[in-house]
């Protein structure tokens, strides 16, 4: 089965699970009048919805390059991701909200104990199919599948602070207790919802990953040879599963059209040799000048106008510098 095809399928599986616990929570809520469990009930919805937000965009991201889309349809799962961040965020303030209210007008509370049992189980579910999600997300480059299993994760870590502070409740009585556990859990499903929108969003207005670049760079230098006498003003953009690589190459300058070739042919092999995601390649060729020489490693080379001094390192910082 192709990348793509796995990565369509998992975010089948999870809207499908995720609406299952959705009516279970919804249940749970029913039986037990629990702003708490309204909590986890909310944002459940926020799964649902922002699960089949992903599976959309994912199957959008799937279509292949066209005229009007020259680089592909991947940055729509960004715009899913950012969705999902701001529906996460806009649930956590209305859980707030709800937690003060009823604070001031509180319900009685009942069969507790079987509310804290679904919520339990589903907040196990939650974690599998979190870890499910990130890990296909990362093995195939997908955004909306990386995010969405990290909120899941997040979900069954606050589930289980839930069900602890359900328990305390349980045993004390303290029905005010109920609406402070569901605003502390508002609280930090709000901030993790505004974490996914900052992320998702530096990605859509194409903000440098430095990260991604010193890796490059350490694989260009890894292979680094005596005809790539320099790299420079290097940059990259993703979209979707591809990342779109293009640099400045100078090379010697007798060389010709198919050693060029060569070289560039050569270096897409060795990024797409270490990293997983597609890579677009453009390299833009440059001849070499008399400056060059005292750093350059070509030491037979007839035309050097000055002794060789020093190799030059390729850093993260040099290879996106212009020269």
């Amino acid at each position: 089965m192709q990348g793509s095809e796995l990565k369509y399928n998992a975010q089948k599986v999870i809207v499908t699970i995720s609406a299952l616990l959705l009516i279970g929570k919804v249940v749970a809520y029913q039986l037990t009048n629990s702003v708490g469990i309204l909590t986890d009930a909310l944002e459940s919805i926020v799964n649902v919805v922002a699960g089949v937000l992903s599976l959309i965009s994912i199957g959008v991201s799937l279509k292949p390059k066209d005229e009007n889309h020259p680089f592909g349809h991947g940055k729509v799962e960004l715009l899913s991701a950012s969705v999902e961040g701001l529906l996460i965020a806009v649930a956590g303030v209305i859980i707030i909200y709800e937690a003060v209210y009823r604070f001031f007008v509180p319900r009685e509370i009942q069969q507790l104990d079987i509310g804290i049992l679904i919520i339990a189980v589903a907040g196990l579910v939650n974690f599998i199919m979190g870890e499910y999600s990130i890990k296909i997300g990362k093995k195939h480059n997908s955004i909306a599948l990386v995010s969405g299993g990290k909120h899941l994760k997040s979900d069954t870590y606050s589930t289980i602070g839930l069900v602890l502070g359900l328990i305390i409740l349980y045993y004390t009585k303290l029905h005010w207790l109920d609406s402070v556990i569901a605003a502390i859990f508002g609280s930090i499903i709000t901030i993790a919802g505004i974490k996914i929108l900052k992320q998702t969003t530096s990605n859509l207005v194409d903000e440098a990953d430095f990260e991604l670049m010193a890796k490059i760079a350490e694989v260009l230098n890894s292979h680094r040879d005596e005809n790539r006498i320099d790299i420079s003003n290097s940059r990259i953009i993703k979209y979707g599963d591809t990342n779109h690589f293009d640099c400045d190459m100078t090379i010697p300058w007798y060389f010709n059209i198919n050693d060029a070739d060569k070289i560039s042919k050569a270096i897409k092999s060795e990024l797409s040799e270490n990293f997983k995601e597609n890579i677009d390649l453009a390299v833009h060729i440059f001849p070499c000048k008399p400056q060059n020489c005292p750093n350059c490693l070509k030491l037979d080379c007839a035309e050097r106008q000055s002794p060789f001094v020093c190799k030059l390192e390729w850093t993260m910082q040099s290879i996106i510098q212009p020269r």
